[in-house]
């Protein structure tokens, strides 16, 4: 039998000054006619590129490849010209992307959206166009296709609008679909429902499917075969089971040992409260008039946790549950409707600008996206210095520090005087940290902070988190929807759904033995506790 796709020597070009001269060399890989080949590695190791020359999605002419044939069908595709791979592109091979929202043009509505991929291969009048849209919608689990055709995305969850990316990828039943990182950020149990409806999608319409991720819990679930890729190049590639269970090559199995191993630790607490709140309560409002009501989310319900000094909190759920709202909350970067926050026995105000220099400096965050938090026109050294600067620290005193926390966060010094722009996004977190530390806090809230990273740097993310826990003597406030981080990480967990916690207990006992029938869905839903290496050997 052929293969479905076939990519012999395949050598992809980077502009001059990148950090190495190929983006992509001497790639062969093999994907059978009805199966899955997972392609993994680090940021930069160009197995988006790979994906994005399938694709035809090259930035010619400064990134293109110089060598090599990519067979699909019997063609090769980087011998085409541009409108053969248009009838190509989206008819017989679909891609779906990492970010949907980045993907789905804001101010269309979805309907407008997947029916552009019919107008430009297969136009059809008016009502067999709607219904086969529908019917797309409807393939991906979408509740209420005929309503949500109308919706804008900004009203979809994020995995709702990337079932809508699935759809569109989709409607016109290519024989080869392209997933790039398609649940990277995902929380778990939506995770768990886009890689389900994209296996059953996969057996019920014959499809090959190439799926670029970083995350080998991922890979146990939906590989057939496996390549890994390091510095453009593969290094190894195998039937996923045997290479899951056996690697062989020595940057494989580092992936596979940074894989968070989900056990459990002794708690760190020293046993005396340090944050204490109740009573919590926040209500977003939008939209209405004169003769129209509101529309209310309610974001936190009565919501009663404690920290204790030491201690580490696990906050745990998916998204929409609250828990990126009541890390705001604790630190005053929006104001809470009602309930009560005491931090070392003093009553907080709500809102962060009415909180002493002291108390605002005694609480920091760490967000999900330090690229987004750090000012791009500042040099990262004045944007951790800012800080202690606001505290009432000279100047010169406060870049010295800056310089010195950057050291201690396993960065160069020196690096002070660079943009956001020029680090990668582990490297980013490690600012972002610095920028944490800078006033000397007790209770650190980091929201999310390694979800979007690789697995190899999120590893050393979360090691630098547990040292500078435990050398600057701070209680932490963990935000994470991935529960093998959690279990790592935390010494208690709470569990949230609906703004509200529902479960609440030390991490070994509420992993082993969940109350909440909510709790038990996240730990079904979670790439399991035993490694990935263990659940490919099942």
């Amino acid at each position: 039998m052929k293969p479905a796709l076939l990519i012999e020597g395949l050598s992809i070009r980077l502009p001059a000054g990148a950090d190495r001269a190929l983006a992509v060399e001497a790639v062969d890989l093999e994907l059978p006619a009805g199966r899955t080949l997972c392609v993994v590695g680090e940021s930069g190791s160009g197995k988006s590129m790979v994906a994005n020359a399938v694709m035809g999605l090259l930035p010619r002419p400064q990134v293109a490849p110089v060598a090599g044939r990519i067979l699909f069908e019997g063609r090769d595709l980087l011998a085409l010209p541009e409108r053969e791979w248009r009838r190509v592109r989206g008819c017989r091979i679909g891609m779906v992307f990492q970010e949907p929202m980045t993907s789905l043009n804001p101010v269309m509505r979805i309907g407008e959206q997947i029916g552009e991929v019919l107008d430009a291969h297969q136009p059809l009048p008016r009502a067999e166009r709607r219904a086969r849209i529908v019917g797309a919608l409807g393939d991906v689990g979408l509740p209420d296709p005929a309503t949500l055709i109308d919706s804008f995305p900004f009203r979809l969850s994020g995995g709702q609008r990337q079932r809508v990316m699935i759809a569109a990828a989709l409607v016109l039943e290519p024989t080869l679909l392209i997933a790039d990182e398609p649940t990277t950020a995902l929380d778990v149990t939506t995770q768990a429902q886009i890689l389900a409806l994209m296996r059953d999608l996969q057996r019920r319409k014959g499809m090959s499917m190439l799926f670029i991720t970083h995350d080998f819990g991922v890979v146990a679930d939906i590989a057939d075969e496996v390549a890994v890729m390091q510095r453009g190049r593969v290094v190894e590639r195998g039937a996923a089971r045997q290479l899951l269970n056996h690697p062989q090559h020595a940057y494989t199995q580092a992936l596979i040992a940074a894989i968070p191993h989900g056990r459990t630790r002794a708690s760190q607490a020293a046993g005396r409260p340090l944050l204490q709140v109740s009573g919590l309560c926040k209500t977003f409002r939008s939209g209405g008039g004169l003769f129209r009501r509101p529309r209310e989310v309610p974001a936190a319900q009565a919501v009663d946790l404690h920290v204790d000094a030491g201690e580490t909190l696990g906050v745990v759920g998916e998204s929409g549950s609250g828990k990126s709202t009541l890390g705001r909350l604790l630190t005053g970067l929006i104001a809470a409707d009602a309930g009560h926050i005491r931090f070392d026995g003093q009553e907080l105000a709500a809102d962060l600008r009415r909180r002493p220099r002291a108390d605002r400096a005694a609480i920091q965050m760490v967000f999900q996206d330090p690229y987004a938090s750090l000012n791009p026109r500042h040099v990262v050294g004045a944007a951790i210095a800012a800080g202690p600067i606001e505290q009432g620290m000279a100047r010169a005193q406060a870049l010295a520090l800056a310089r010195e926390l950057l050291g201690r966060v396993g960065l160069d010094p020196e690096a002070a005087d660079r943009y956001p722009h020029e680090f990668s996004g582990g490297q980013r977190q490690r600012i972002a940290i610095a920028r944490a530390l800078a006033t000397r806090p007790r209770l650190i809230v980091a929201d999310e902070p390694v979800s979007a990273l690789d697995v190899s740097v999120q590893a050393q993310v979360l090691a630098l988190f547990e040292q500078v826990r435990r050398e600057f003597g701070l209680s932490l406030v963990f935000i994470t929807h991935d529960l093998r981080v959690a279990a790592q990480m935390c010494d208690r967990l709470a569990v949230m759904k609906g703004g509200r916690i529902v479960e609440t207990g030390d991490t070994a006992t509420l992993l082993a033995s969940p109350q909440h029938p909510y709790t038990r869905e996240l730990l079904a839903a979670a790439p399991h506790f035993h490694s990935a290496l263990e659940a490919a050997g099942a």
